[in-house]
C-alpha cells in the first residue's frame, strides 16, 4: 500500500491557525509521530505529507500545513505554501480551537466552498472550551460535518476518522477508467512504448503502468510493443485491436503504421481525460493557430525531473511549435507545484499529462487559466496538433472530436491550402509506400500523413 503513487491517493489536508492542534490531530489519526509537536506556535513550517491506508477507504495522503495566520517575511512564504496545498486538496479538515472561530477560519472555509472541496470542521481542545452554539447551528443548516476533539486526550479521534470516510468524494471511490471503457471486455488494446534514452531504466512510466492495470481491471487484452515492432505485431493479429495508444513523441511513426480504421491516441491525451478536462484542453489547442512572434507560452510540468538533451518540454515541443507556426515564440518553463500568480501575459499554457498529481490539482490549474482568459492544453494534444494528426488522435473520443470539428468550422483560416512544393514532396514520398525497403515504407508512411494535412502550418514538417 505504501507503494501506491501519490496521484492515486485521496489528498486530505489539515488547515488552521498556528498551534490549534493540526499536527497533534494528524499524529493521533495516524498513530504515528508524523509531525513535530510543541507548544511553540509555527512549529510546522512546510507542508508535511504522510501516505497511509485509511480503511475501508483505501490509500490516502495526509498533508499537515503551516498556520494560515503566520506572520513576518518567512511567515508569508509559509502561508503561500499552505495556499498551494489548496490546489490539490480533495478533502479538507479545517481545525479551530473551540470557542475561537474568527476571520482566518471563515476565509479558508469560504475558499474551500468556492472550490467545492468537501470540508470537515474540527473544533479541537474541547477539554478547555466549547464551540459557540450559534455557530454550530449555522454549520448544521449548511450541512457541514462538524467534529469536536481533544487531540491531547484522544477524544473524538474515532469520530473524525468516521467523518473522513463519510466525506470522501464519490469519484474517489468510483474512480473513472483510463482506457478500459474505450476497449471493452474481451477486446485488445496495443500500447506502443518507445524504449529510448528518455525511458527510465528498468521500468515503465506511470501512465503506461496504469493503462496496463486499467485494461486488466476491465477484462481486456493488452499487447505492449516498441514503435518499430508495431506494424509486424498488427500483421500477426487475427483481428484488429480496438485501440492503439502511443507515446506522443512517436505519433507520426505510429500513425503511419496503424490502419486508418483503427482508433489511435496517446497516453498524454488519455491523461487529459483522466486527470483533467479533455474538452477544455482541446479548446486550448485551437489557440496554437493564433500564436505570433514574440508571444509568451508557458510549458508546465507536474514532476521535477532532470531534463535531458532532447527533453520533450524544453526541446521537442518548442521545436515542433516553432516549425508549425513559423514564429519566434518565447517559451517559459515551470515545474512542480509552482505556477504563476499572474497568467495574463501568456497566450497559451501547455501542461504535461499530470500523471503524478490527483485530478483536483489539474482541474484547479485549468480553472485558473480559464479565469485568467488564457487557453490551456496538454503535451499530447499539442504534439498531435503540430504534427497534423489532431483529428485522428481524437478519434476514440467522439464528443471531443465533434467539439473540435464544430469549433474549427467556425474559424476559417486565411489560407487553407498547403504550399505546392510541400504537397509534391509528400505525394512523391508516399508512392514509395509499396516498396519492400522498410526504411522507405517508414518515410512514406509519415509522408502520407503529411499529404493529408490541409493547413499551411502543418506542411512545415516536410521541409
Amino acid at each position: 500500500m505504501t507503494s501506491t503513487p501519490k496521484s492515486l491517493r485521496l489528498h486530505i489536508a489539515f488547515f488552521g491557525r498556528r498551534n490549534v492542534g493540526k499536527s497533534s490531530l494528524l499524529n493521533a489519526l495516524t498513530r504515528q509521530q508524523v509531525s513535530i509537536v510543541s507548544p511553540v506556535a509555527g512549529t510546522t513550517t512546510d507542508p508535511v505529507e504522510k501516505p497511509m491506508e485509511l480503511l475501508p477507504l483505501g490509500p490516502v495522503l495526509f498533508i499537515d500545513t503551516a498556520g494560515i495566520d503566520d506572520t513576518g517575511e518567512l511567515g508569508a512564504l509559509r502561508v503561500q505554501k499552505t495556499r498551494q496545498v489548496l490546489e490539490r486538496t480533495e478533502l479538507a479538515v479545517l481545525v479551530a480551537e473551540a470557542g475561537a472561530w474568527g476571520n482566518f477560519e471563515a476565509e479558508i472555509l469560504g475558499e474551500l466552498t468556492v472550490r467545492k472541496t468537501p470540508t470537515i470542521v474540527v473544533f479541537n481542545k474541547i477539554d478547555a472550551a466549547e464551540p459557540d452554539a450559534t455557530l454550530l447551528g449555522r454549520f448544521a443548516e449548511q450541512k457541514l460535518l462538524v467534529v469536536k476533539t481533544s487531540a491531547a486526550r484522544g477524544t473524538g479521534i474515532s469520530e473524525l476518522r468516521q467523518a473522513l470516510l463519510n466525506a470522501a468524494p464519490p469519484d474517489f471511490i468510483d474512480s473513472p477508467a483510463i482506457l478500459g471503457d474505450l476497449v471493452g471486455p474481451g477486446e485488445m488494446a496495443v500500447l506502443v512504448v518507445p524504449i529510448d534514452k528518455e525511458a527510465p531504466k528498468g521500468r515503465l512510466i506511470l501512465p503506461q503502468v496504469q493503462s496496463i492495470r486499467d485494461l486488466l481491471d476491465s477484462d481486456a487484452y493488452c499487447l505492449v510493443v516498441k514503435e518499430r515492432e508495431l506494424r509486424r505485431a498488427l500483421d500477426r493479429l487475427k483481428s484488429p485491436p480496438k485501440l492503439v495508444v502511443t507515446d506522443s513523441q512517436a505519433f507520426l511513426k505510429v500513425a503511419a503504421d496503424t490502419p486508418r480504421d483503427v482508433p489511435l491516441t496517446s497516453f498524454s491525451i488519455l491523461m487529459s481525460r483522466f486527470k483533467g478536462d479533455l474538452l477544455a484542453q482541446v479548446q486550448g489547442a485551437l489557440a496554437i493557430d493564433k500564436l505570433r512572434g514574440g508571444d509568451r507560452v508557458l510549458i508546465a510540468e507536474a514532476c521535477s525531473h532532470h531534463p535531458i538533451g532532447e527533453d520533450i518540454g524544453r526541446v521537442k515541443i518548442p521545436r515542433w511549435l516553432t516549425q508549425y507556426t513559423g514564429a519566434k515564440i518565447h517559451f517559459e518553463h515551470m515545474q512542480g507545484h509552482d505556477f504563476p500568480n499572474d497568467l495574463a501575459d501568456y497566450k497559451l499554457v501547455i501542461h504535461c499529462g499530470a500523471c503524478m498529481w490527483n485530478r483536483r490539482e489539474m482541474l484547479g490549474r485549468i480553472l485558473r487559466c480559464q479565469q485568467a482568459g488564457v487557453p490551456i492544453t496538454n503535451y499530447g494534444l499539442t504534439i498531435a496538433y503540430s504534427l497534423g494528426i489532431f483529428e485522428r488522435a481524437l478519434q476514440p473520443f467522439p464528443a471531443a472530436l465533434e467539439f473540435f470539428q464544430n469549433a474549427k468550422s467556425r474559424v476559417v483560416p486565411a489560407t487553407t491550402r498547403p504550399c505546392l512544393e510541400v504537397r509534391q514532396t509528400a505525394a512523391a514520398l508516399a508512392t514509395a509506400n509499396a516498396s519492400s525497403d522498410p526504411q522507405k515504407r517508414q518515410r512514406a508512411g509519415a509522408a502520407q500523413n503529411l499529404a493529408e494535412v490541409s493547413t499551411p502550418h502543418n506542411t512545415v514538417q516536410a521541409s
